[in-house]
């Protein structure tokens, strides 16, 4: 008899600990953000992208890890998220950060052409990418998270 769906989904360790690591990265970018702006804090935080550390690479991470883990690090399965990991990281330190700073010049000419006129104007979001250092903790809070979870979930 097959088991529940449900009880599948949330035994997968692979699953559960990029979910877990994902959550980690986020949390820790929201209590940054708190211990930041004591007087404001902005929930909206926990959903965006970039920051501290790399939520997209600690949860490819741990997941590709969990893969390895559990089915060999010889295993095709592991070989396809082993890739798309690599995408996903250089996705995260390249382009997104390329994209950021692109942002941030043209909130710049934007500033300097609309300054003191009644034109309302809307700034790109400029923070999309991470540094190298963002990515890296990332990737050490995903291999931790995906160690963690594989010994201690049955």
């Amino acid at each position: 008899m097959q088991d529940n769906i449900f009880i599948q989904i949330f035994t997968n360790q692979p699953l559960v600990s990029a979910f877990l690591s994902w959550i980690i990265a986020q949390t820790i970018k929201l209590l940054t953000e708190i211990a930041k702006r004591k007087d404001k804090i902005d929930f909206r935080r926990f959903l965006s992208a970039g920051g501290f550390p790399s939520s997209h690479s600690a949860a490819v991470v741990a997941l590709t890890a969990s893969v390895g883990l559990n089915l060999g690090f010889d295993s095709g399965i592991f070989a396809i998220s082993m890739v798309f990991s690599g995408i996903v990281l250089f996705d995260a330190a390249v382009i997104r950060k390329a994209a950021g700073e692109q942002a941030e010049v043209l909130n710049k000419i934007i500033e300097d052409l609309y300054k003191g006129i009644g034109i309302r104007k809307e700034r790109l979001k400029e923070f999309l990418g991470h540094t190298s250092v963002e990515v890296f903790c990332g990737i050490i809070l995903g291999l931790a998270v995906s160690i963690a979870s594989f010994y201690w979930m049955p």
